[in-house]
């Protein structure tokens, strides 16, 4: 909700007859970068990230979990 208000601020300042061109695109110029640097660290997290090593989970341990989840 509070970011539809400020969404719509952004649009009704951007279609205002006041507007600098020049203001407006260095500030997306400057989301853009950011952007781009928010999705570096991203992908870089998600490589980084540690995984599970699948196969040490033994048969007993998967069995215990299904079979307390499933209680009647």
């Amino acid at each position: 909700m509070e970011q539809d208000f400020k969404m719509r601020q952004i649009e009704d300042a951007i279609n205002s007859d006041t507007i600098n061109r020049e203001d407006l695109i260095t500030v997306f110029l400057a989301l853009q970068r950011q952007c781009f640097v928010l999705g570096n660290n991203l992908t870089q997290l998600l490589q980084q990230w540690n995984k599970p090593d699948l196969t040490t989970i033994t048969e007993d341990l998967s069995k215990y979990g299904i079979s307390s989840e499933t209680k009647d």
